[in-house]
Order: C-alpha cells, then sequence, then structure tokens
C-alpha cells in the first residue's frame, strides 16, 4: 500500500509490507538471487532479532554469545553498482519478502531528493537529523519483548553518494560535511536504539561514500550487467509468452551482450524497460511480434552506457 508525498515531506512516500505489487516485482528481479536472499536475512535479523535468536537456540543453543556478533552491526546496507542494474528495485522491494518470512509488518520510508535542500547552511543537516528522529520514533513504538519486533522500519537513501561523498575531498562545502556527520550520527543512533529499524543505501559511486559510512555498513551487496545466463533467464520467460523461438532467444542473448563495438552488455534495466517494451510496441497494433523484427530491434538498439567516475 502506497500513500503519496504530502508538500513538505521527508520522503517520496510510505510504502507498507506486505504488497502484492512489491512481491510481483520483486519476482521479476532474475538474476538477483544471491543479492536477494543476502539481503533479506540481513534486514531480517536487523529488525527482528528474534529469529536468529530461536534459531541459534535450536541448533548452537551453546554459542549464544554469537548473537551478539550479528546483532552489534550497525542496521546498514550498501547496495552499489552500476545504472540499472537493479538496487532500488530490490531495495523498493525487498521489504515484501522480509515481512512475509518474518510475520510483520514493514514500512519503507523513501528519503525524497527534494527533501535534501538547496545547500543553505544548517540546511542538509536539519533535514538528515529530522528523517532519522522520524525513524527512530516509528521504530520505537514498535520494538516489542525479548526482540521479537511488532513491525520495522527501513529507511532507503537512493543516490546516496549525494549526501554521504567522502569529507576527505578537498573540495567538500562545510554544509556537506556536516551533513555527512549527521548521517552518521542516525545511523549511530539507530544502532544504539536497538529498535526495529534499518538503513538501505543505493550508489553508483561506492568510491565517492565516506569511510566512516561504508565501515558502519553491516554488509555492501555488489551489482553488475546481466551475464549471458542471467540474460537468457529474462527473455525466455518473456519471448516464450509471445511465441519466439529458442533460436530468437540465442540471438538476442548474444545482441545484448558484449561486443566488438562496445566492452559491455544491456543493464538489467536496458532489457525490461527499453527492449522488451520496444518489441511489443513495434508490432503493436497491426500483428504479432516475430522472430525477425525481435533480433531487428535488438540490434538497432543501444544500452545505457555503464557509470564512469570523473577523476579530479
Amino acid at each position: 500500500m502506497t500513500e503519496p508525498k504530502s508538500n513538505g515531506s521527508l520522503f517520496e512516500r510510505r510504502l507498507v509490507y506486505p504488497d502484492v505489487d512489491c512481491r510481483t516485482r520483486l519476482a521479476r528481479l532474475v538474476g538477483l538471487d544471491d543479492q536477494k536472499a543476502r539481503l533479506t536475512k540481513i534486514l531480517a535479523t536487523l529488525v527482528n532479532p528474534a529469529g536468529l535468536s530461536a534459531w541459534l537456540d535450536r541448533y548452537h543453543s551453546d554459542a549464544l554469545p554469537v548473537l551478539d556478533w550479528v546483532l552489534r552491526r550497525p542496521p546498514l546496507v550498501i547496495l552499489a553498482g552500476d545504472v540499472g542494474s537493479g538496487k532500488t528495485e530490490l531495495a523498493e522491494t525487498i521489504g515484501d519478502a522480509v515481512s512475509r518470512q518474518e510475520d510483520i509488518e514493514i514500512t519503507l520510508l523513501p528519503l525524497s531528493l527534494a527533501s535534501r535542500g538547496e545547500g543553505r547552511v544548517g540546511e542538509i543537516t536539519a533535514l538528515v537529523s529530522a528523517a532519522f528522529d522520524q525513524t527512530a520514533a516509528e521504530a520505537a513504538k514498535l520494538k516489542g519483548k525479548a526482540g521479537r519486533a511488532r513491525g520495522a522500519v527501513i529507511l532507503l537513501v537512493d543516490e546516496a553518494d549525494a549526501l554521504a561523498q567522502s569529507r576527505e575531498s578537498a573540495q567538500m562545502h562545510h554544509e556537506d560535511r556536516a551533513g555527512v556527520n549527521a548521517l552518521i550520527r542516525g545511523i549511530d543512533r539507530l544502532a544504539n536504539a536497538k529498535s526495529p529499524a534499518a538503513v538501505i543505501m543505493c550508489t553508483n559511486r561506492i568510491a565517492a561514500l565516506d569511510p566512516a559510512v561504508k565501515r558502519r555498513a553491516a554488509d555492501i551487496l555488489s551489482f553488475g550487467r546481466p551475464n549471458d545466463l542471467q540474460r537468457r533467464s529474462m527473455l525466455e520467460c518473456a519471448f516464450k509468452m509471445l511465441n519466439l523461438s529458442t533460436e530468437t532467444v540465442s540471438a538476442v542473448v548474444a545482441a545484448t551482450g558484449q561486443n566488438g563495438e562496445r566492452d559491455y552488455g544491456f543493464s538489467f534495466s536496458d532489457i525490461a524497460q527499453r527492449l522488451l517494451p520496444s518489441i511489443v510496441l513495434d508490432a503493436y497494433p497491426a500483428g504479432p511480434v516475430t522472430d525477425k523484427r525481435a533480433i531487428e530491434i535488438t540490434r538497432e538498439m543501444q544500452p545505457t552506457p555503464p557509470f564512469k567516475e570523473k577523476r579530479s
């Protein structure tokens, strides 16, 4: 269930899981099984440690001090990788998997890009602090007994490098440094409160993030462009429904990969948001999709270039 953003809101919207639409979107993210599994486990233990405690009690009852190793980690996960690699889509939908696994309601609060301020003195710091204040306040109400949460809150910071850029940069403005300090204080505050809350950051520029932010991450999940097997998995299902041949699948898999003209292939979003819709709309409404046109359209299309950090 999504609620629209109100004027002056810190967040783009509020998304509450479980959510049928998010479950469908998450299932469409093929080729990211490892990232899905890892992120689900990490978030589950961060927002609802009772599950991990019960697992230890069942399988390793003499190793309960191990629980502290996991639970002492700051409630931060960083998703890092190329544009169109599925980071934001996974961040926006993974709460459904955690919600169903832990049988609790989870609220996602995506930090609004517009709320990040216009650079006025103290503005970024105040906005970041307010976002963490609201996250902490909502999570505190959901804290249960013996680590069993009644619900959980996830704060999503997309394009995190815009807020958490390294303070080691000589060109960094004082206001930006103060914003990073506020971000770090917010993460530490959630960790110390031991409330059912977590922070997900997405970035195309992992090297640009402040070392103190990266050091606080419970995990940094890497995302890349899909390989041949992953692209085939995406295309086979769609092409089967369109009655296209296995030979066409192979031809499109080859055409969406690296070739002599470029050393990079199509991203996940290139295939899902550009290629497949283009193939369908090319045929609509005159007739069915054909193998020949599917291959031609693919060969004519260029993938989104990889993001390259500028060197100073």
